[in-house]
C-alpha cells in the first residue's frame, strides 16, 4: 500500500512539473485569432461560471422589473453594451476572431441570474474583454441592466415596442 500512494503521489508531481514545463516553454497557444480547443473552451467556461456563483451576491435584486425600470435598463443597454452583446435586431459583434465568444443576449439569453449578471457587469470577467462597469455607473443602474438582462428573451411588448422606437428615428 505505502508503494502504491508513493507511486501516485510520484505521477502526480510528474504530471504537474510536466504542466508547469509546458506552459513555461511557451508551448501554449495564446494567439487571439485562432479557435481555443474544446477543452480550454469547456475548462474556462466551467472556472468562469463556477467563480461567478461563488463571488455574486446571492440576493433579490433592489430594482423591481415594472415596465418603467425595465425600458430604463434596456437604453443602458443599448448604450452601453450593445455594441458587443448585440441590440434588438441582433446584431453585435459576434466575430469569430474574439475568444471566448462575445455572448449575443439578445440572441442566446443568459443562464446567470441577476445577481449574478449584477456581479459581472460591476466586476468584469478578466482576460474576456469584460471590463468592470462599477468604477462607471452606480449599483443602481447595474441593477437596473441585470433586470433588462435576466428578461432579455421575454421582454413584456411594451418594453420592446418604448426599445424599438427611438431607433426608428
Amino acid at each position: 500500500m505505502k508503494t502504491f500512494v508513493l507511486g501516485a503521489l510520484t505521477g502526480v508531481v510528474v504530471f504537474l512539473l510536466g504542466v508547469a514545463l509546458f506552459l513555461r516553454l511557451g508551448f501554449m497557444e495564446t494567439r487571439g485569432d485562432l479557435s481555443p480547443s474544446n477543452f480550454e473552451n469547456s475548462f474556462m467556461t466551467a472556472a468562469v461560471h463556477a467563480s461567478v456563483r461563488r463571488h455574486a451576491p446571492d440576493m433579490p435584486n433592489p430594482v423591481a422589473p415594472t415596465d418603467d425600470n425595465l425600458i430604463a435598463g434596456g437604453k443602458i443597454f443599448m448604450s452601453d453594451c450593445s455594441g458587443c452583446h448585440g441590440n434588438l435586431q441582433g446584431s453585435g459583434d459576434d466575430s469569430d476572431v474574439l475568444f471566448p465568444r462575445i455572448p449575443q443576449l439578445h440572441k442566446v439569453g443568459t443562464a446567470y441570474t441577476e445577481a449574478q449578471v449584477f456581479w459581472i457587469a460591476k466586476h468584469g470577467i478578466r482576460r474576456s474583454g469584460m471590463f468592470a462597469n462599477g468604477k462607471w455607473r452606480p449599483d443602481k443602474d447595474l441593477w437596473t441592466v441585470a433586470a433588462y438582462i435576466s428578461r432579455i428573451k421575454s421582454l413584456p411588448p411594451s418594453v420592446q415596442k418604448a426599445l424599438e422606437e427611438p431607433q426608428k428615428k
